[in-house]
């Protein structure tokens, strides 16, 4: 799919996918997605050629993933109009001391990590060291992981730059003429293939044997010196200093023709940063380590995006937890219907009992489950993370409106678990299972106070806890938002991109429908869920606290004049009352002609019942996000069944 199929980082990719793993797609149709069969053709490449030297273990593997069959359309690819401009770099004295955006990964439009050659095509080794930790950082992969995967994809293969690309490639697969039907880069050079492969414009193989699974990049990374030269296709790369004879590279397809082995920048900068250079080591003195370091990694770089372990299917999973897959203790026996409303009654006194507001209980069930991303199936309420560094401590998750609901709730559990013992039933209650019971029941509440007696905030049991030891904190900082638009939060930034995409981008993340969209910040807005509550931005209400649709007909009332002040806006109400202050999210729910339709919708005199419908059911979603249990069949019964 679009942009992805014409990266330039995956030039030629159109042909393997065409060639060679179409036959087989459509051989075996349904039985295997195409996203799998990606990847488990990926590690049958890998496992033959380790197989073939004496490691013919499998890689770990796991199916599951399913086939999109359209762009992601939300995506924040960032500024760039073009393929490889570099439109996403400031002051390289913050993020990381590379100046790149947050929260982009890729250091150019078109690829993937960084540029092989260097910062922007500079042959700057330690600057090169620094964009790939920058990058490499920010997918949630160590420094180990890094050396483990940039030398062992070096292992294998080689690079193409038989000649320009400039002058004889053609349009990647989407800019290339309808004729090609899908396929692109179209190589005129001599006869377009094998030794006239153009690709990234590098030439050459990193060690002397490219298709063995052996310890030669880094016998020859720190074997030799190595001098700058170029490709030629006119690409910067490396070649060693009085190169012995016996390290040569046979061509990959001229049988008797030999060359210098080559490097990148980005090579060199895994011997020569202090840190990589340190793990290199380790790996060079051992090749049982490195080899192990290398299938943890790849699994991790392929599995990510699927989710915790219960999500992946088939006979060649780990067998060990792994916290990168954020592990949660088994859930034993849930809590009973009865037991459910026992505990929303007690969650009641607290809040009669002004232990604990509406607004935090919102706040905390609404931080813990939407640091959900359905990319990669990370975050969301189940673990009861909240409660665990790094999530604790969040600006945006209002931390001391967030530790009053934490102390009422593990009181509650601990005081319930305890009655549970003692009666001798094994049921017991989850701190995750709490916050979004919490959450349903300030809801319930609210619609209440709002004359809507008979709501009911749909809630089921079987979220479990998960410990700090099972938690990377590193990691988890990624789901950190720097912009909340559904809570009005707008943290310490050099993100240019403006609070409503950052609404648009979060709302994908969450898998989001507009409306849904829409609905959950006018209700959240009412409900007093903002980060800092006391400010009242956008909390367009007479009545916070209570669930109406006051947010939409305030925000649409043609008597109030808004203007700007500061980085928010001024409403000035000519028929009387406080002004209303107000942010650009808040205002471009109105602006907007898509989003102004759904609001006039729910800001219409007889919306309200609807209104709190539509609102609890987007609210339903977010909680239950993570909750693939209630999505999909016992995971346990799926492997079973799996083909794989």
């Amino acid at each position: 799919m679009p942009p992805l199929n014409s990266w330039p980082d995956n030039g030629n990719l159109d042909k393997a996918m065409r060639f060679i793993l179409w036959p087989l797609k459509r051989k075996h149709g349904q039985s295997i997605s195409w996203a799998d069969l990606i990847i488990l053709s990926g590690n049958v490449a890998i496992e033959s050629m380790m197989g073939e030297w004496g490691y013919a273990k499998p890689l770990w593997y796991g199916g599951g993933r399913i086939d999109a069959f359209q762009p992601e359309e939300d995506v924040y690819w960032g500024h760039e109009h073009e393929w490889l401009k570099d439109d996403r770099h400031k002051s390289p004295s913050s993020n990381g001391g590379t100046g790149l955006d947050k929260p982009l990964g890729a250091v150019q439009m078109g690829l993937i990590y960084v540029n092989p050659e260097g910062p922007g095509g500079n042959p700057d080794v330690i600057k090169s060291a620094k964009d790939i930790r920058t990058t490499f950082t920010r997918m949630g992969v160590t420094d180990e992981e890094t050396v483990a995967l940039i030398s062992s994809g070096h292992t294998f293969g080689k690079a193409h730059g038989a000649a320009d690309p400039s002058k004889y490639v053609g349009k990647e697969p989407e800019g290339a003429s309808i004729e090609q039907m899908g396929l692109g880069w179209k190589n005129s050079f001599n006869k377009g293939m094998g030794e006239d492969t153009i690709t990234s414009g590098l030439e050459g193989a990193w060690t002397k044997h490219p298709t063995r699974w052996d310890n030669g990049y880094f016998e020859l990374l720190f074997k030799y010196e190595w001098k700058k030269t170029k490709s030629p296709a006119g690409a910067i790369q490396w070649i060693p200093v009085d190169m012995d004879e016996e390290d040569v590279v046979p061509d990959a397809h001229v049988k008797g023709t030999t060359h210098k082995p080559i490097m990148f920048t980005t090579d060199l900068a895994m011997r020569y940063d202090p840190i990589y250079g340190q793990i290199s080591k380790r790996f060079h003195e051992n090749f049982d380590v490195f080899t192990d370091a290398f299938k943890r990694a790849w699994y991790k770089l392929c599995h990510r995006d699927l989710g915790p372990i219960s999500r992946h299917l088939g006979p060649y999973l780990p067998q060990e937890s792994l916290i990168w897959q954020d592990p949660i203790p088994d859930v034993g026996d849930t809590i009973s219907g009865d037991d459910i409303q026992y505990l929303k009654r007690q969650i009641l006194d607290a809040v009669n009992q002004s232990k604990v507001s509406i607004s935090d209980l919102v706040k905390a069930a609404w931080g813990s489950a939407s640091t959900y991303r359905s990319t990669d199936h990370r975050g969301g309420a189940n673990g009861g993370r909240i409660r665990l560094e790094p999530q604790r401590s969040w600006a945006v998750n209002d931390p001391n409106s967030l530790e009053s609901v934490i102390s009422i709730m593990e009181e509650l559990q601990e005081s319930f678990n305890q009655i549970q013992q003692q009666k001798g039933s094994t049921r017991q209650v989850s701190f995750a299972d709490l916050v979004v019971l919490g959450g349903n029941t300030a809801v319930e509440e609210a619609a209440r106070r709002a004359g809507h007696s008979d709501v009911n905030v749909p809630f089921v049991p079987g979220r479990g806890d998960a410990l700090q030891s099972d938690t990377d904190v590193t990691s988890f900082n990624a789901l950190q938002p720097t912009y909340d638009g559904f809570r009005n939060f707008e943290g310490e930034s050099d993100m240019r991109a403006t609070p409503e995409e950052s609404l648009i981008d979060r709302s994908h993340l969450l898998s989001l429908t507009v409306p849904e969209m829409v609905v959950l910040v006018g209700g959240l807005r009412v409900l007093d869920a903002n980060t800092n509550s006391s400010e009242g931005v956008g909390v367009l209400t007479d009545r916070p606290g209570v669930l109406t649709n006051d947010f939409f007909t305030n925000l649409l009332d043609e008597n109030t004049v808004w203007s700007p002040a500061g980085s928010l806006f001024h409403g000035a109400r000519l028929a009387g009352g406080q002004p209303w202050t107000a942010s650009r999210v808040d205002l471009i729910m109105g602006k907007n002609a898509q989003l102004r339709a759904v609001s006039e919708s729910y800001a219409s005199a007889d919306s309200s019942p609807y209104f709190i419908n539509d609102f609890i059911n987007a609210w339903t979603k977010v909680m239950c996000l993570d909750r693939f249990d209630l999505l999909r069949p016992d995971s346990s019964k799926r492997r079973e069944s799996s083909k794989l």
